[in-house]
């Protein structure tokens, strides 16, 4: 009883697929009537179904039937009606930058040390070899690339920290 049931779902669900209408392409629009496909001299599609997917739209865009006697409205409700925009209080605003500088003085501090970490193991482009190095002496010029792109993503990575604090507001 149940494989017959199934076998009834798949073969209705087969003859709807094939049931489909023909998809005719019109410039960028698509569209199944047939005879509004024949009036605007639409092409017809090969091959299977076409996904439309539609795109949101902004809050101050209307609709594309929308006529210039109702944006006036709007325009003067917009400026007298809506309310003004909500702002955090001066005491959140300041604690939220106090945090926002407390966070990046912690990675400037870890970025700046890991910086001078880099430094004395790049020792002006001499490391020290290493005994796998003094073994196969390709290593070491391998090392000193990857050391010196290291040190400059560093530097980098501090510069732009420094960047960020200093587009906060004066702390207090």
């Amino acid at each position: 009883m149940k494989k017959l049931y199934v076998l009834s779902l798949l073969l209705a669900a087969s003859g709807a697929v094939f049931a489909q209408d023909a998809i005719y392409r019109c410039g960028n629009e698509y569209t199944n009537n047939v005879a509004q496909a024949k009036a605007k001299g639409c092409k017809p599609v090969d091959g299977g179904g076409v996904t439309v997917i539609h795109g949101t739209r902004s809050s101050g865009s209307g609709s594309a039937g929308t006529t210039a006697a109702p944006a006036k409205p709007k325009a003067a409700s917009s400026s007298s009606a809506a309310p003004a925009p909500v702002r955090s209080d001066n005491a959140a605003q300041k604690a939220r930058d106090s945090d926002a500088r407390a966070i990046l003085q912690s990675e400037l501090s870890k970025a700046q040390a890991r910086l001078s970490e880099l430094k004395a193991e790049y020792n002006d482009g001499n490391p020290v070899r290493t005994a796998l190095e003094l073994r196969n002496p390709q290593g070491y010029p391998e090392r000193v690339a990857k050391l010196k792109a290291d040190l400059a993503r560093q530097e980098s990575d501090v510069a732009g920290i420094k960047r960020e604090l200093d587009r906060l507001p004066a702390g207090n």
